[in-house]
């Protein structure tokens, strides 16, 4: 069969167009610092500028959820809650009372144990500076520590306290929730292959071309080393570890995650990570069961079916949930 001469040039020009879109394609990497820890997104794309934009984009929204959710900048609308709620109800975004409202259920679904309210103890606590509250200073703020100080009217999107005194502090839940939205981001941008982190948490779309994304999971006393390896699609994990955020002193480590029943740092785990569907979840469970320990721990993960954890204990002992267990 013979091919005229404007086919083949068609045919051959075609070839070489789809040749030099393969060439493009690529993983595309960044990081930055934002939210006051590392954010990390890698993605596939057959164009790069197409990628350097969606990269962007995420980044982008990384910085408007710091702007909204931040309790370190004073013009934020989480800061202006901690201001004024005590006085009256304040109008913000529905977005962030939302998640507040969101986070009220993940403390009635946990008994307590995620508690956004415990930033009215919290906030005394300097990591950095190695300072911590008195017990006389921890009694006298825990009674403004309980879920139920915080009132969301989800239809006029304001917020208030019920007392005097309450602080909250969404740096439990609000990273998870800055990652799914930066995944929807990528997939709206036509990504279909991607990993965003921040912090401890991470959400992976897609796989990497036949195999699975491996997220280490660190051993608590040293950085180098990982105490299991997960395989990973379409999936998000968070890790929560008494190493991140500290400071040791006469031999006892005092950390960022507060047991908001005591208001001192949380015992009886040295690192908790939850696997599951969204960020969003993994990062409030993963403060959760750190703060209820192993044993209350498990047994929610258990009983909520639908996500998984590794934790370890403070003896170093590692536990899985069944649906990570070895046979």
């Amino acid at each position: 069969m013979r091919v005229s001469a404007s086919r083949f040039r068609s045919i051959f020009f075609a070839v070489i167009s789809l040749t030099a879109m393969a060439a493009h394609a690529d993983w595309y990497h960044r990081e930055a610092a934002i939210m006051g820890t590392r954010i990390a997104v890698e993605l596939w794309h057959e164009d790069a500028s197409e990628a350097e934009r969606a990269i962007e984009a995420v980044l982008g929204e990384m910085r408007r959820v710091d702007a909204l959710m931040s309790h370190y900048k004073p013009e934020s609308q989480l800061s202006q809650i901690n201001a004024r709620a005590a006085l009256a109800p304040v109008a913000v975004d529905s977005e962030l009372a939302s998640l507040i409202e969101r986070a009220g259920k993940l403390s009635a679904l946990t008994g307590g144990a995620f508690d956004i309210t415990y930033a009215s103890v919290g906030y005394l606590y300097d990591y950095r500076a190695h300072q911590r509250p008195t017990d006389e200073q921890i009694e006298a703020g825990l009674g403004a520590v309980n879920w139920r100080h915080v009132v969301v009217d989800p239809k006029d999107s304001t917020v208030r306290f019920t007392r005097s005194g309450v602080r909250i502090d969404l740096g439990g839940i609000a990273k998870g929730y800055a990652v799914d939205r930066a995944i929807a981001i990528l997939e709206s941008h036509g990504v279909r292959h991607a990993s965003v982190t921040a912090g401890g948490d991470s959400r992976i779309i897609g796989d990497r071309f036949g195999r699975p994304w491996i997220i280490g999971i660190r051993h608590p006393d040293d950085a180098d080393q990982v105490i299991a390896r997960i395989p990973m699609i379409d999936a998000a994990i968070s890790t929560s570890g008494d190493y991140e955020r500290y400071f040791d002193e006469d031999g006892e480590r005092f950390h960022h995650i507060i047991d908001p029943h005591t208001g001192k740092s949380a015992s009886k785990l040295r690192s908790v990570t939850i696997i599951g569907a969204d960020a969003t979840t993994t990062d409030g469970l993963s403060t959760s069961v750190f703060v209820m320990g192993p044993e209350r721990g498990i047994e929610l993960i258990e009983r909520l079916g639908d996500v998984d954890a590794v934790v370890v204990k403070s003896n170093g002992k590692v536990l899985y949930s069944s649906g990570l267990a070895p046979p």
